[in-house]
């Protein structure tokens, strides 16, 4: 007879087995889907991203916006509010980290900053070419950067 844990163990890894099977057919059939809409038979509409909460002194970065803009106006905002949020997705990370980092250096010294990381799952629709087939959606994943660019506050003695 086997001890108590390594039975509870082996039922662990037998119901892990049981989700990744779910999540290898959940994967095979975005698969498939995407080979369709290489082969024109579907087209892809991909939606806009879940924003979130819309502050006054949020900024979100892409990579079609001119970088001097997004300065200016993260700089104008960090004046102002003493604060600036900077949110981007995907390819727009990079610009984002780059952005944050030279508000930091225009700051002296005196600016601060704070990165939290996530991963924010997107939605496609694919729209049938013709009428035979169905209409169907793809979820994938992208990363998404939340940059605070701050200016701590002093302590009084």
């Amino acid at each position: 007879m086997m001890p108590r844990h390594i039975v509870q163990i082996s039922k662990m890894a037998d119901a892990r087995k049981g989700a990744r099977s779910t999540e290898a057919k959940g994967k095979e059939k975005q698969k498939k889907l995407r080979e369709l809409v290489d082969q024109e038979e579907y087209i892809l509409r991909k939606r806009l991203p879940r924003t979130f909460p819309k502050r006054p002194n949020d900024v979100y970065i892409s990579k079609k916006t001119n970088f001097k803009a997004q300065m200016i106006r993260c700089q104008t905002f960090l004046d102002n509010g003493n604060k600036v949020y900077i949110h981007a997705l995907g390819a727009a990370i990079n610009r984002a980290v780059n952005l944050a980092l030279q508000l930091k250096a225009n700051g002296c010294g005196s600016v601060e900053i704070s990165t939290n990381t996530s991963t924010v799952y997107l939605t496609d629709d694919l729209e049938p070419a013709n009428d035979k087939l169905e209409y169907e959606t793809l979820t994938r994943t992208n990363s998404a950067i939340h940059i605070k660019v701050y200016r701590p506050q002093k302590l009084k003695d």
